[in-house]
């Protein structure tokens, strides 16, 4: 949990150092002006720092966004109210002048918490979007963010950063560290121009409570500076709560009590990978004995050391494993570092976050050979599909060994996307367990066709995703449009 950040900065605080860049994304902050629009002078040109220091001119709050013509039916819909107060909780206000980047946070998470939503766009000069199980909503109501507001987000986040980071091997008094560390995560936006990390939640003042913790990704558009934000769950959720059917469950729970081979977590950006796997790893850490190692990037969910005990309510005791989490930038010079030094740690179960070249693949295979059991993610839709990625990675003349070897390591492939439901995202999945003889023959053959594995993916004990989308329609979960554009075999699939 992150301690309270006051709303109002101190005065007399001297200015955060930023190095200047010719780079002319980001207009220079506006004065604030109370002329009538057409008096309004032109807009300054493009030039400037890259960042600005908010201390050194004073930000626009506007509250509420000015008129326009009515919206094309393309555009998002947009919140011209507040949303909700929920009982004994002030409704939230806009956004104010002299508010700091904790201020604004709190303003934009108490909206977030009211409406249950957790991805948040953030963009200079423009209200934030939200996206819903509907798509992007415009909280036009809250007012607009001015590039000041928006580097202000940025430096609040970064500061709630290293305000967790446990500093080893450093001397300095900790705010000393974390100013310096700023001004470093800062010179190196200038020179990258994106920035991904992720952070513990932030306090609301209003709530009272502190959001889940942050996935950030900070980033350059035509607008200038932009976040864009994801709230994690407080808790890791159970595999049954994630819309992943009882028995699949329990298939992925005994697949991970092996003591050695190959697990892939697949999907798009945003289909939930990273949630999957951390509740298959929670069950694993409170429920064996195992030295867990994870290579993160950055860590998204974090590892308790204790659980519920199962005999006495109310009461936590040690869990039976230990986790040892290794974020790249803070615990890790380089991704590579921690697949060089992973085996090193002496682990029964590795987690690497993402395959994201043949030196990953490599790792995750040896380690499978050697003992291990290893949990990983592709950005690949299918089993098939997921075959191929693999398999882009390596030479032609090296398909058949690299067939061969996954044909004997590879437990499952369970392949995941969240669609647009009827009342709210509705999670569908393909799983594909290696437990029979035809099943290795069809990975092992994989690269004369793959016919033999899209067969063998309709057999019992593993679930097809064009089979599990079309549950999902007749359950009426999903719309007869979100059926029809998410099938993965167009032609095979009969009108339901």
């Amino acid at each position: 949990m992150s301690a309270q950040q006051p709303n109002a900065e101190p005065q007399g605080a001297p200015p955060l150092p930023i190095p200047a860049s010719p780079v002319p994304h980001m207009a220079p902050p506006r004065q604030a002006e109370r002329a009538a629009p057409a008096a309004q002078p032109a807009p300054p040109a493009q030039t400037g720092n890259l960042l600005h220091n908010p201390l050194q001119t004073q930000p626009i709050y506007e509250s509420a966004v000015p008129e326009q013509a009515a919206a094309p039916a393309t555009q998002p819909p947009v919140s011209q109210q507040a949303a909700p107060a929920q009982q004994g909780v002030p409704a939230p206000v806009g956004f104010r002048h002299g508010m700091t980047g904790a201020g604004l946070l709190g303003v934009i998470f108490q909206v977030c918490d009211s409406m249950g939503v957790s991805d948040i766009q953030i963009r200079s000069e423009l209200p934030v979007y939200i996206e819903t199980h509907r798509g992007m909503e415009c909280l036009a109501h809250l007012g607009v963010l001015s590039a000041n507001d928006v580097y202000e987000i940025y430096r609040e986040l970064l500061r709630n950063r290293e305000s967790a980071s446990h500093g080893f091997g450093e001397t300095e008094p900790a705010e000393d560290r974390a100013a310096r560390k700023i001004d470093e995560a800062l010179s190196s936006f200038q020179e990258r121009h994106v920035d991904d990390f992720s952070c513990n939640g932030i306090f609301v003042v209003a709530t009272g409570k502190t959001s889940g913790r942050l996935r950030i990704q900070v980033h350059l558009s035509a607008n200038g500076l932009g976040v864009t934000c994801r709230i994690l769950n407080d808790s890791i959720p159970e595999l049954d709560v994630l819309g992943i059917d009882p028995d699949t469950s329990e298939m992925l729970r005994l697949a991970v009590q092996r003591r050695a081979g190959l697990c892939l977590v697949t999907g798009p950006t945003g289909s939930g990978k990273s949630t999957t796997l951390a509740a298959i790893i929670d069950w694993l850490r409170r429920n064996h004995p195992k030295h867990i190692v994870t290579v993160e990037d950055p860590v998204e969910y974090q590892y308790p050391t204790d659980m519920d005990d199962p005999h006495v309510p109310g009461q936590k005791i040690m869990a039976p494993s230990i986790v040892t989490q290794q974020e790249v930038g803070r615990d890790l010079a380089s991704y590579r570092q921690g697949l060089k030094d992973v085996l090193r740690k002496a682990p029964h179960v590795i987690l690497l976050g993402e395959i994201r070249d043949r030196e990953a693949m490599e790792t995750c295979m040896e380690a499978a050979q050697t003992g291990h059991l290893v949990l990983s993610t592709l950005h690949t839709t299918g089993a098939v599909k997921t075959m191929g990625r693999i398999l882009e990675m390596y030479p032609r003349e090296n398909h058949p060994a690299v067939l061969n070897r996954l044909s004997e390591i590879l437990i499952f492939i369970h392949s995941q996307g969240l669609l647009s439901g009827v009342d709210g995202r509705v999670l569908t999945y393909e799983f594909l367990q290696n437990n029979e003889d035809a099943v290795s023959s069809a990975i092992g053959s994989y690269d004369r066709g793959a016919r033999a594995l899209e067969d063998v993916i309709k057999r019992a004990g593993n679930i097809a995703w064009d089979e599990k989308l079309t549950s999902l329609y007749e359950e009426g979960k999903i719309s007869r449009e979100t059926f029809e554009n998410s099938r993965m075999h167009r032609e095979d699939v009969e009108y339901v």
